[in-house]
């Protein structure tokens, strides 16, 4: 092997040919194992939490195909209707000075899907890196032919079962997109706003208690009083309690509109009367249906006035219970424009109270950057109520498990206040929606113009046009777990592979994406007795990876960390130029140039694949967002390099040697060991594995192979290679290879590129019978009780104690390691002196003694630094080992330097100014430095006590 582990030399070669050789495909072989990842978009980029929950997918597909499951890793991309066709048009306005209209729809389709087969391809790449052991043969793309033809049927039937329809309803529109959009892709953001208090005349003569003829309402949206169809107040509100049901005459309209009764307007909040406009304000929708006011909409596709209002009742049909005239002046203004307009206008009549300075949270379009208008729209709807019935059920009778089992309550939550759900979009980028209208604007369903002309007998002369509008990319992504599978064409795969096992997703699209894929999935898919399937067994929901100081990652922050820069490094430069190359806003730009140069001054440096992998496992505690540190990414690189070097020792010690295949063995006190804390570990991954907690599994593995393998096992072995005789040579070599041979399948399925280099090397020297060239199709190491020698570990602990016992005191009293000591020992009990006559071997060379002898009971031994083991006691004698004078100046100028570390972070910590300020992640960083600093201080202190003593 190499002298230095190099990933860059290993990983991507390695990868290529595990893809060549189908290792990713399912074996036919075993029960089915399934796992379909979240479709990213196609737009996207590998992302830390792209990189986070693929590691935990990939980890649980390795370990199950390790263990002899049929293993499927289901992937694809989703087409991302409004993010693809505006990467598109940025395109193209750029390039060509066009927009789609210049092209027209077909044309510009036609646009897309050749960016797609140019540029829609890079996450894929990305996935590679992170080593993703997916069958790419398998991938989907969500606007294929096979998922479009599911889409589509899934639309008809769903249409024929009465659980679609079409309807005027209120939807988050992008006045910049022209579209409706959901609500995950929208943006709410703090924003200073002012807030308007305007007088409303009331009517017929009517006052309030406190006799004056007007209400007076508060609004940060001025603009909409056009559409007011009512003004609601507290039915507990004594001062307006004798005008529910009276008037008040709309200023500017002059619209009479009935003053109602509602607990939407509360009576503390402002002056008690809220203005209801239900056609452009969700909560004002609500009231506007519980009291059946019509809905007046006065804004067109762009947020402009215009020139008639459209009046609707409240199941969206025209009314003519209001004109729908509008003031000439406003029509075609910008909503902002007429806001200001609107607000002179009711100055110029004396209707404006006054003007307040407000804070406000406002829906922005998280693509578009423009606030979303709530707008009265004709849009297809999923009747969601009745798909959501079995879809609690499922959750309640376990057939479907959360983890962790608190986001139960979340989706129950949703499931059981569920909405009718808008699955229409004003794009051209997606699924077209197969619907056909005829002149008079009858509608009719069907997979295709020739099939709704055959099923309703139309003439060919009749002419149809199909619905311009195309579905929300989360309708075809609902069906994603069957569709992907070859529903509803070809049932093999399904019978497979379907139900999946685990989904594995962040709590944030819960509602938008896992409780509609349950929904779907149970109404179209059933077993050979009926019975609705769920589209997977169990939700792993992880959480968020944040920032040093616990900040969600964003590019405006300027703290987003690409995974794949830590695997090959990036020098500050291209750091630099990723993070504010195309920034618009110089001040943010330097800011965020600011904060680079602080947290990464010489840039990021390599750290292999395997390296970011197990850090991202060693961190998914169930469901607890996770800050970053880079810190821990070093440590694990540092990590692989142990690893690295400790097979490197092993191979050097029994390449071209006998290792157990044949002749006699012995195996030592450290071989008995190390082979029951292997197994021991095991089980313990297992366990971890099988329970989702990959934080514990790496926390096992770490400690096994840092910790006992390496820092003690090895130096174990090196009296046995180096003085025993060949029995015990053999013994060692042989639980030397076997051991590491072990390890490396044990730790294959979080970081499979280092296990894969080194075990082809261990492997031919091991006992293990090899099935297949690579060790992801070798088999799952196996808790076995029968190597569990407790003996031998109770005896290995203790060896262990005895030799740490020294090294402290050495450490302590600056001895050098090289020196040997004597030993005296006190309190031994038979127990002990088995131990240390069967181990003396090991105790001297590894502690580094000159002798061993034991006092009696009541004898006393000269000043000595001491240790206890138990009731034994371990005394090194200090005369002549150590230069008094010296050792106290040296400890003295310590404790001096220490003493000043503590009273600067007891000063910090003591200021008001900075703990009020300062972030909490820093508070505690400062916190454990004082109390690190206190406890190396007390032991300086009695050190010195020690040494003056003698």
């Amino acid at each position: 092997m190499e002298k230095t582990f190099n990933p860059s030399e290993i990983e991507q070669k390695l990868y290529k040919s595990w893809e060549e050789n189908g290792y990713f495909s399912p074996t036919g072989e075993g029960d089915g194992y399934s796992i379909a990842i979240p479709p990213p978009n196609v737009t996207g980029s590998l992302h830390m939490g792209h990189a986070f929950q693929q590691t935990i997918m990939d980890t649980l597909i390795r370990y199950q195909r390790m263990q002899g499951k049929n293993t499927l890793w289901q992937t694809g991309t989703d087409h991302a209707g409004i993010a693809t066709q505006m990467v598109v048009e940025r395109k193209i306005a750029a390039e060509e000075e066009k927009t789609r209209h210049d092209y027209g729809r077909e044309a510009f389709i036609d646009k897309v899907w050749q960016w797609k087969e140019e540029s829609g391809g890079t996450i894929g790449q990305q996935m590679r890196r992170l080593g993703n052991s997916i069958d790419w043969s398998r991938e989907r793309f969500t606007m294929d032919d096979g998922m479009s033809e599911a889409v589509q049927e899934v639309f008809v039937r769903l249409f024929e079962d009465d659980l679609i329809y079409r309807g005027k309803r209120l939807v988050n529109w992008d006045p910049k997109f022209h579209t409706a959009i959901s609500d995950l892709e929208v943006e709410n953001k703090d924003k200073k706003g002012h807030m308007w208090h305007l007088r409303y005349p009331l009517a017929d003569g009517a006052t309030t208690a406190e006799g004056k003829d007007y209400l007076v309402v508060a609004t940060t949206r001025p603009e909409t009083m056009l559409g007011d169809t009512g003004v609601a107040v507290n039915p507990e509100d004594s001062r307006y309690k004798d005008l529910i049901g009276k008037h008040v005459l709309l200023p500017l309209v002059n619209r009479l509109i009935p003053i109602v009764a509602d607990e939407h307007a509360d009576m503390e909040k402002g002056t008690g009367c809220v203005k209801i406009t239900p056609a452009h304000d969700f909560n004002d929708n609500e009231v506007g249906k519980r009291h059946s006011l019509p809905m007046i909409n006065i804004f067109d596709k762009d947020a402009a006035i215009l020139a008639q209002s459209e009046v609707y009742n409240t199941n969206g049909e025209p009314s003519d219970d209001y004109s729908t005239d509008l003031p000439a002046e406003f029509a075609g203004m910008d909503r902002f424009d007429a806001r200001k307009a609107i607000v002179a206008q009711f100055d110029e009549l004396g209707l404006l109270v006054e003007v307040k300075d407000h804070d406000l949270v406002a829906p922005y379009g998280d693509r578009s950057g423009v606030i979303i208008e709530p707008l009265l729209t004709d849009q297809w709807y999923v009747r969601a109520a009745p798909l959501a019935e079995p879809a609690v059920a499922a959750v309640e009778n376990g057939d479907i498990e959360f983890v962790p089992k608190q986001y139960e309550n979340m989706y129950n939550a949703w499931m059981r206040d569920i909405q009718d759900w808008c699955i229409s979009r004003q794009l051209w980028w997606g699924h077209r929606i197969p619907a056909w209208y005829d002149e008079n604007g009858k509608v009719y369903v069907g997979r295709s113009e020739s099939e709704v002309r055959a099923n309703n007998g139309l003439a060919d002369e009749l002419v149809l046009k199909q619905d311009d509008d195309v579905l929300d990319t989360w309708f075809s992504s609902a069906l994603w777990t069957f569709s992907t599978l070859g529903w509803p064409n070809s049932m093999e795969d399904l019978k497979k592979f379907h139900s999946t096992d685990v989904l594995v997703t962040g709590f944030d699209i819960i509602f938008f994406w896992v409780a509609r894929m349950i929904m779907m999935t149970m109404h179209f898919i059933k077993d050979e007795n009926g019975k609705p399937q769920v589209p997977f067994k169990k939700v792993y929901v992880t959480g968020l990876i944040r920032d040093e100081n616990g900040d969600k990652m964003s590019k405006s922050k300027g703290n987003v960390v690409d995974p794949l820069d830590m695997i090959d490094g990036i020098s500050l430069d291209n750091l630099l130029e990723k993070r504010t190359g195309n920034m618009m806003q110089p001040q943010l730009a330097k800011k965020i140039t600011k904060l680079t140069k602080k947290e990464y001054p010489d840039g990021i440096e390599a750290h292999g694949t395997d390296a970011l992998r197990f850090t991202l496992t060693s961190v998914a505690s169930t469901g607890r967002d996770i800050s970053w540190d880079m810190k821990r990414l070093d440590g694990y690189r540092n990590f692989c390099n142990k690893l690295w070097n400790a097979s490197r020792y092993v191979l050097m010690n029994t390449e071209d040697q006998d290792c157990g295949r044949s002749g006699e063995m012995e195996l030592s006190l450290a071989d008995r060991w190390i082979l029951g804390q292997f197994q021991q570990t095991v089980q313990k991954v297992h366990e971890a594995f099988d329970t989702f907690r990959f934080d514990i599994a790496s926390q096992a593995l770490y400690e096994f192979t840092w910790n006992q393998f390496c820092d003690w096992y090895l130096e174990l072995t090196k009296p046995v290679l180096f003085k025993g005789n060949e029995a015990q040579q053999r013994g060692t070599r042989h639980t030397l290879v076997n051991v590491l041979e072990g390890l490396l399948r044990l730790m294959h399925p979080i970081m499979p590129f280092i296990t894969e280099t080194i075990w082809q090397r261990v492997q031919p020297l091991s006992q293990f019978e090899k099935n297949g060239d690579s060790i992801m199709t070798q088999a799952f190491p196996q808790f076995d009780e029968r190597q569990c020698d407790q003996a031998a570990i109770d005896d290995l602990e203790w060896v262990k104690q005895f030799i740490i016992a020294i090294r402290n005191i050495r450490g302590e009293m600056d001895i050098a390691p090289s020196k040997p000591l004597p030993v005296l020992l006190k309190n031994v009990n038979d127990e002990d002196k088995r131990r240390l006559a069967d181990n003396e071997q090991f105790l001297s060379a590894l502690a580094k003694l000159e002798s061993i002898t034991l006092l009696a009971d009541d004898e006393e031994g000269p000043a000595s630094a001491t240790a206890v083991i138990g009731d034994l006691s371990v005394l090194i004698p200090m005369a002549g080992l150590i230069d008094k004078d010296a050792e106290i100046a040296r400890l003295t100028k310590a404790i001096e330097k220490l003493e000043k570390d503590v009273q600067k972070v007891k000063g910090k910590l003591g200021n008001e100014n900075f703990v009020g300020k300062a972030p909490a992640a820093v508070i505690e960083k400062e916190k454990a430095k004082l109390a690190e600093a206190e406890s190396a201080l007390a032991k300086l202190v009695e050190q010195k006590a020690q040494i003056a003593a003698l």
